[in-house]
């Protein structure tokens, strides 16, 4: 069983970052948004968990991408 408690943990605190970027870059609150893609994953069958996997592959992609260097020999 704590091992339950281990994994429910590590999304949580990995697994709410998508939501809290995108409230972040909408301009309202993370909880809102984290409602909306529970709502939409049981109105859709899973096409808001589907959604919210590619949010947050696309995500961590961009971040990979466009990291902020503060120097050329950073690389």
């Amino acid at each position: 069983m704590k091992w339950f408690y281990a994994l429910l943990l590590y999304f949580q605190k990995r697994g709410y970052y998508v939501c809290q970027r995108i409230a972040d870059r909408l301009g309202i609150r993370a909880k809102i948004v984290r409602t909306s893609f529970i709502y939409l994953t049981f109105v859709t069958l899973g096409f808001g968990f589907a959604l919210y996997l590619f949010l947050a592959f696309w995500m961590r992609i961009k971040d990979i991408i466009y990291t902020k260097r503060t120097s050329v020999f950073d690389l």
